[in-house]
C-alpha cells in the first residue's frame, strides 16, 4: 500500500465523517427542534418510545446524540430516568440506519434499473441540487434540506474513497494476517470499543468496517466481534456528557451503558455456544457491507426484545452504580438551561422562552404586588417580598444571558439568531419592569412614612389608571404563555391609552396645585408613580410585539408599531375600547 493509498483512505474517512456531521446536521435544523420536542413529551407507551428513540437517531445519524440529549432531558428534570430505557433501546436501532445506506454502495447488477438504486448513481443528483437550493434558493428550509444532499453525497463518496484505498490490500498477506487476530473475540471487541470511542460514532466505525469488505479479507469471524465492540464503544459520548450532571443524569448514560453491555455479552456467549457443537460455515466467509448492516440491526433489534421487560432491572443497576448520599441534590430554576442542548440550538431556544416565561411570572408577581401597595396600605412584608422577587428576576436575567450568548456562539438559522436577539430584549424588559416594581414599593413606602395621602380626585385617577396597568400587565404574562398573537395584538393599543391617561394625569395635578388640593411634595410622588406606569406600559408592548414578530417571521420592530399606527381599523377600534375603559371621570 503506497503513500498515495494512505493519504486517500484517510481523506476518505474525513469525508465520510464530514459527510456524516453535515447529513445530520441538516436533518436537524430542517426539523427545527421538532425531534426534541417530541422526545421531552414523551408518552409512557414503550413500544412507541423505542420508535420514536429509533426514528430521532435516524435522522441525527448518531446513537450518541439522541442519548447525549436523553441525558440532558433527565438532567433538567424534563424527563424521568424510567422513560429513558425504550429511548435509548430504539437509539440502538435507529443507529443501524447508516449501515444500510453504505451497504446500498455494493449493489451490483446489469440492469439499469437496479443501478439506479446505488448512492453513488444517485448520489451526484442529490449534490446538484444541494448546491443549487444553498446557493440560489432563500427560502431557509429549502436550504436545510440542500446541506442533507450535500452531507448525503460527501457519505458515500468517503465512502466510495475509503473502499478504493484499501482494496490493493487485498493482495497484502501481512494485512490479512492482522484482521485474523480480529477473530478472537475479546481482541475483536476490545478493537470495536476502542475505535469507536475514538472516533464517538458506531455508525462511522461500521462504515469503516464496511469499506475494508472490499478486500474479501474481513471475514464474519472478524467483522462479528467488532461490531460487538462498536455497540459498547458508543457508550463513551453519553458517559463522557453525563459529566457534572445529576444523578438521574449519569445513571441514563449508565444505562446505555449496561444495555449494550449486557445485550454484547448475553450475545456473544449464546453465538459462540452455539458454534461450538454447531460450527457456524459462513463465519469463514468474506463479509459484505449488506451482512453487516444486516448483524448490527439483528444484534440490536434482538437486544432490545430480549432486554425490554428487563427495563427496571437496568434501572435498578444503573442506580445500585450511581448511589444515593446523604447530600441532597437541589433542584435549580434553570436546569432546563442545560449546555448538552447547545448543539440543537432551536431545541435550545424553546427552553430558554420556557425559563423567560417563567421569568415573567415573577416579574407580574412582583408587578401586582407593587400595583396593591399604591391602590392601598403600605406593608413592610409585601415590600420585602417584592424585593426579593426582584432579586430572583434579576438572577434569570444573568442565567438567560449568559445562556443565550453561549448559544450565538453556535451555527445559527437566520430565523434562530433573530429569536436570540428578541429573547435578549425580552428578558432586559423584564427585568427592568421588575426594577419599576421595587420603585412603587419604595414610593408607597414614602407615602406611608411622611403620613402623606391622595386627594380623593387623585386617588380615584390612579386607581383608574392602575387597573389599566393591571390589564397590560395581565395580557403581556398571558401572551409569554400561550403565544395568544390575537391577544398580543391588543397590547400596543392599550399602551396608547395609558400614554393618553399619564399626561392627562398630570395635566390634572398641575390644576391641583393651582388650586391648592394637593402638596407639592405629594405631586412629586405621584410623578414618580405614573412614570413607572408609563415606562412598564412601554415595556409591555415592546415584549407582546415581539412575541408577535416571532410569530411572523418578521423582525423590525419599529415598521411594526410605524405600520399599525399609520393606519389599522383593528388597532383603532381597539383603542377606542380601552378609552372608554379606563377614562377619567
Amino acid at each position: 500500500m503506497s503513500i498515495f493509498s494512505i493519504l486517500t483512505l484517510a481523506g476518505g474517512l474525513a469525508i465520510f465523517l464530514y459527510g456524516m456531521n453535515v447529513m445530520g446536521e441538516g436533518l436537524t435544523k430542517a426539523s427545527g427542534g421538532k425531534l426534541e420536542r417530541v422526545l421531552e413529551k414523551l408518552t409512557s407507551n414503550q413500544l412507541f418510545a423505542i420508535l420514536l428513540g429509533a426514528g430521532v437517531t435516524a435522522v441525527m445519524q448518531s446513537s450518541s446524540a439522541t442519548t447525549v440529549m436523553v441525558v440532558g432531558f433527565v438532567n433538567s428534570g424534563l424527563m424521568k430516568l424510567s422513560q429513558t430505557v425504550p429511548i435509548i433501546m430504539g437509539a440502538n436501532i435507529g443507529s443501524t440506519v447508516t449501515s444500510w445506506l453504505l451497504a446500498m454502495t455494493s449493489i451490483s447488477s446489469d440492469s439499469i434499473l437496479v443501478q439506479m438504486f446505488k448512492p453513488s448513481s444517485f448520489g451526484p443528483i442529490l449534490a446538484v441540487i444541494g448546491v443549487v437550493y444553498i446557493m440560489f434558493i432563500k427560502n431557509e428550509k429549502r436550504r436545510n434540506i440542500g446541506e442533507v444532499f450535500i452531507g448525503f453525497y460527501l457519505l458515500i463518496t468517503g465512502m466510495n474513497m475509503m473502499s478504493g484505498a484499501v482494496a490493493p490490500l487485498a493482495n497484502v498477506p501481512e494485512f490479512t494476517g492482522i484482521l485474523t487476530m480480529f477473530s478472537n473475540p475479546i481482541l475483536g471487541m476490545l478493537v470495536g470499543a476502542l475505535l469507536t470511542a475514538v472516533i464517538q460514532s458506531s455508525a462511522a466505525s461500521i462504515g469503516i468496517l464496511q469499506a475494508l469488505c472490499v478486500t474479501d479479507a474481513v471475514t464474519y469471524s472478524v467483522a462479528l466481534p467488532i461490531i460487538m465492540g462498536q455497540n459498547i464503544g458508543t457508550c463513551v459520548t453519553a458517559l463522557l456528557s453525563s459529566i457534572g450532571a445529576s444523578k438521574n443524569a449519569k445513571r441514563a448514560a449508565v444505562v446505555h451503558l449496561y444495555f449494550n453491555l449486557v445485550g454484547t455479552i448475553l450475545f456473544m456467549v449464546a453465538f459462540y455456544s452455539v458454534n461450538y457443537f454447531v460450527d457456524f460455515s459462513f463465519l469463514n466467509q468474506p463479509a459484505a457491507p449488506a451482512g453487516i448492516a444486516m448483524i448490527h440491526s439483528c444484534f440490536n433489534v434482538a437486544a432490545t426484545v430480549v432486554l425490554l421487560p428487563f427495563g427496571k432491572l437496568l434501572e435498578k443497576m444503573a442506580v445500585m452504580t450511581i448511589r444515593d448520599n446523604e447530600e441532597i441534590e437541589t433542584v435549580s430554576d434553570f436546569q432546563s438551561l442545560d449546555d448538552r442542548f447547545l448543539t440543537k440550538p432551536a431545541f435550545a431556544i424553546e427552553q430558554a422562552m420556557q425559563v423567560t416565561n417563567k421569568m415573567c411570572d415573577l416579574c407580574k408577581d412582583g408587578l401586582m404586588g407593587a400595583f396593591d401597595l399604591i391602590q392601598g396600605q403600605y406593608d413592610e412584608g409585601a415590600e420585602q417580598h417584592i424585593e426579593a422577587l426582584e432579586t430572583k428576576v434579576d438572577n434569570y436575567e444573568d442565567k438567560l444571558g449568559t445562556y443565550l450568548v453561549k448559544l450565538s456562539k453556535f451555527e445559527l438559522s437566520e430565523e434562530d439568531s433573530q429569536k436570540i436577539s428578541i429573547l435578549l430584549h425580552s428578558i432586559g424588559d423584564l427585568e427592568r419592569m421588575s426594577d419599576h416594581s421595587v420603585e412603587l414599593a419604595r414610593s408607597a413606602k414614602e407615602i406611608k412614612e411622611k403620613g402623606l395621602s391622595f386627594s380623593e380626585s387623585a386617588k380615584k385617577e390612579m386607581d383608574v389608571f392602575s387597573q389599566a396597568l393591571r390589564d397590560i400587565v395581565s395580557r403581556t404574562s398571558k401572551v409569554f404563555e400561550t403565544e395568544d398573537i390575537a391577544l398580543a395584538k391588543t397590547v400596543e393599543p392599550l399602551e396608547q391609552v395609558i400614554d393618553d391617561l399619564n399626561a392627562q394625569i398630570k395635566e390634572n395635578h398641575v390644576e391641583r396645585l393651582k388650586n391648592g388640593e394637593c402638596s407639592i411634595e405629594m405631586g412629586f410622588i405621584l410623578s414618580d408613580i405614573s412614570t413607572c406606569y408609563e415606562r412598564i406600559a412601554d415595556h409591555c408592548s415592546n415584549l407582546a410585539v415581539c412575541q408577535i414578530q416571532v410569530h411572523k417571521g418578521e423582525y423590525d420592530t419599529h415598521e411594526y408599531l410605524h405600520g399599525i399606527k399609520l393606519g389599522s381599523e383593528e388597532f383603532d377600534r381597539a383603542k377606542e375600547k380601552f378609552a372608554a375603559e379606563y377614562h377619567l371621570a
